[in-house]
């Protein structure tokens, strides 16, 4: 895979996030507007020293960058276990955009992505004799 082929998601620019999200969609009723809600257990970007140095999520491709600033930490007992980042579309082509980096991220994470349609998983070759 080229280079540019690469998505990543980055706390701090120029440093991949190796932990993979838990992402969740929300869209309004016309489909306009919406948000992508990313749940990271135990990112790397929580380690102490950096903590408080979060200023962004960055979403980035070969298209470019996509930045949300709406990033908080979520702790048990005293402790930062995840982060939470939402990033917001107001029009159609952000929502379009968004869609072609969460689908780049899962093939450069090597992930299942389904855009809505039937999941058919293959059958399994394997069989003996």
């Amino acid at each position: 895979m080229a280079d540019g082929d690469k998505a990543a998601i980055q706390f701090f620019r120029g440093t991949d996030e190796p932990v993979v999200p838990d992402i969740r969609l929300t869209r309004s009723r016309d489909g306009r507007t919406g948000q992508a809600t990313f749940i990271f257990e135990q990112p790397d970007a929580l380690a102490p020293e950096t903590l408080g140095n979060i200023a962004g999520m960055w979403m980035v491709d070969e298209e470019g960058e996509l930045v949300t600033r709406e990033v908080n930490g979520k702790f048990v007992n005293g402790k930062p276990s995840a982060l939470e980042a939402t990033y917001t579309w107001k029009t159609e082509q952000d929502f379009e955009r968004f869609m072609r980096f969460a689908q780049r991220y899962a093939e450069t994470k090597g992930l299942g992505y389904s855009n809505n349609s039937g999941n058919n998983e293959g059958a399994d070759d394997t069989s003996e004799g």
